[in-house]
């Protein structure tokens, strides 16, 4: 069984996946985002390529653990993706700081700019994703 994280955003969608074990994750791609017809197809697709119907979202949680706007609006796509993609299961993740946490891996890494922009999506979805892999002991 696999998973697929997404690190869902205005313009973009990161997107990882587990392995079949569930103990590591990877990056997939970001989805830059057009309609939502186009953005769900995308999906999708990954998730008949990676033979799953779980689907990890980070839900982006105010520091004080509240629920804001942006988590208003992740809830709201997940709901979207349910009524849409038939079987689809969805389990939020606490996303707090896996941007951050990505940004920093990627300066680490010597990453140039212009090409962290590229990839931060991709990469804050795979902080998320083994964020709630490890979790599972």
């Amino acid at each position: 069984m696999r998973i697929l994280g997404l690190d869902v955003g205005d313009k973009t969608i990161g997107i990882a996946v587990s392995d079949a074990l569930m103990i590591t994750a990877q990056g997939v791609e970001t989805i830059r985002r057009t309609s939502l017809e186009r953005d769900l197809k995308r999906l999708q697709e990954l998730m008949a390529e990676y033979e799953t119907n779980q689907l990890l979202i980070g839900m982006p949680k105010n520091m004080n653990g509240t629920i804001g706007p942006r988590a208003e609006f992740v809830k709201a796509f997940a709901e979207l993706i349910v009524d849409k993609i038939e079987g689809t299961k969805i389990i939020f993740w606490d996303e707090r700081l896996s941007t951050v946490a990505a940004t920093k891996s990627l300066i680490a890494a010597d990453v140039s700019r212009a090409k962290r922009r590229k990839v931060i999506d991709k990469m804050a979805a795979v902080f998320i994703l083994q964020g709630y892999l490890d979790s599972r002991g």
